[in-house]
């Protein structure tokens, strides 16, 4: 399949995306501004666009991102709590991991990874195990990272988004897979902002 035939197919998963997908992308894509500018209006549109993707998601059979999402929706409960916990105090400083919290990234993704890979081979019908298992991994831990306000979160969620790009595409969820290029994209410029807020 060439560039044309891939464009051509791009477009046409667009033209045929339904409205409940078009809601949830554009919840995502603000949810992903409201976190590169450090405001907490990203909790209340991703929990909202993430309620959609849920059901979106697993009607196409990617039920590892599923249960990423639900996981997604309670991190955003956490994360929404944690950066406001103490009324009368400023939010939560962005930080960077400590040595002891990489090692917890690193063997936090690799658990995730093994055991999602496990349940996915086992017990559903997934046709797409593995990479669901990495992308859903990386991405949990990822959003962790982000409700502790701790920069390193947005290397983990592009690592997830990097992988998840061509299987959104490849269960034809094209809108998807746009939106993921478009959260690679402003997580880049997210990592370089908030070392900026970080170094003051």
């Amino acid at each position: 399949m060439d560039l044309q035939d891939w464009w051509h197919l791009l477009v046409k998963q667009i033209l045929e995306t339904g409205w409940l997908v078009w809601i949830s992308v554009i919840l995502g894509v603000a949810e992903v501004l409201f976190a590169k500018a450090n405001k907490i209006w990203l909790y209340p549109t991703g929990i909202a666009g993430t309620l959609l993707a849920i059901y979106i998601l697993f009607v196409a059979g990617l039920f590892a991102e599923c249960l990423l999402n639900g996981y997604y929706v309670v991190m955003s409960v956490y994360g929404w709590w944690y950066w406001v916990r103490k009324k009368n105090s400023p939010p939560v400083k962005i930080t960077y991991c400590t040595p002891k919290e990489w090692l917890q990234v690193i063997v936090f993704t690799i658990a995730g990874f093994i055991l999602l890979a496990i349940l996915l081979k086992k017990f559903t019908p997934s046709t797409v195990p593995l990479m669901d298992a990495w992308v859903s991994a990386t991405a949990w831990v990822g959003m962790w990272l982000l409700a502790k306000r701790k920069i390193e979160n947005w290397i983990l969620l592009n690592i997830s988004n990097l992988f998840a790009i061509p299987l959104l595409f490849y269960k034809q969820l094209a809108l998807y897979s746009v939106l993921t290029i478009f959260l690679f994209i402003v997580a880049v410029f997210g990592y370089i902002e908030w070392r900026k807020i970080v170094k003051g």
